[in-house]
């Protein structure tokens, strides 16, 4: 029995009055690792923001972590995101705190208050992406991938259902885009479903999985050749 995490049937992605994606019907499953790729421009991000409630889903059904998107409310969106991990290209890490102070940060942001329990979810997570012994800095003092892998640890948080990585490798270089892959590797081996936005065909080479891709207004899976 397949356990849609994300499904979307027949539905249209706008920005704006701009009709972006049409007819996008795809499911993804529990523990399922699948890359979202396409040229700059074909609609990844618009797809990305309608999943996290950024963009509304006006056309078409689409259903994620057990929210409806066609009818999701303005107050609902916070609490859709706490089911939702999201790691963006640039990182987004906040310059004027500590790496710790970023995670506790929005630890409280999505209602904890245990002090105790928050620093050891922190530890937790640092510690599931290598980088345990770097929460006293701040984020100017950490490598590209470094900063990377502290956003992946901050998605990890509150447990999500499913992480959208959108472009995780996109400012970095090759071999540090590996060490990031391998990181998501290991946490889908865990158990968490990632949908992931990219356009570094090499990863998909080295790590093959499901794929979608957008392109002419439609997104649609591609079959990876064998051999």
């Amino acid at each position: 029995m397949s356990n849609p995490i994300l499904e979307l049937k027949d539905a249209s992605i706008y920005q704006g009055e701009n009709l972006i994606l049409s007819d996008v019907n795809i499911e993804i499953n529990k523990g399922d690792f699948v890359y979202l790729i396409g040229k700059t421009g074909t609609g990844k991000s618009s797809f990305m923001k309608t999943l996290y409630g950024d963009l509304p889903l006006t056309k078409g059904e689409g259903h994620i972590v057990e929210f409806d998107l066609k009818t999701l409310r303005e107050k609902e969106i916070p609490f859709l995101r706490r089911k939702l991990g999201v790691v963006f290209q640039d990182f987004k890490l906040l310059t004027d705190r500590t790496i710790n102070d970023n995670l506790l940060f929005v630890l409280k942001a999505t209602g904890w208050k245990d002090k105790k329990a928050m620093a050891a979810r922190v530890e937790e997570v640092l510690t599931k992406v290598d980088m345990k012994t770097k929460g006293f800095k701040f984020p100017h003092a950490l490598s590209g991938g470094e900063q990377q892998r502290v956003a992946i640890a901050r998605a990890l948080l509150n447990n999500p259902e499913l992480i959208l990585a959108d472009e995780p490798t996109g400012n970095l270089d090759p071999q540090t885009s590996i060490e990031v892959m391998e990181v998501l590797q290991d946490i889908n081996k865990n158990g968490n479903t990632i949908l992931m936005a990219t356009h570094d065909y090499a990863l998909l080479l080295k790590y093959p999985s499901k794929t979608l891709k957008c392109e002419d207004s439609a997104i649609f899976e591609v079959v990876q050749r064998k051999g």
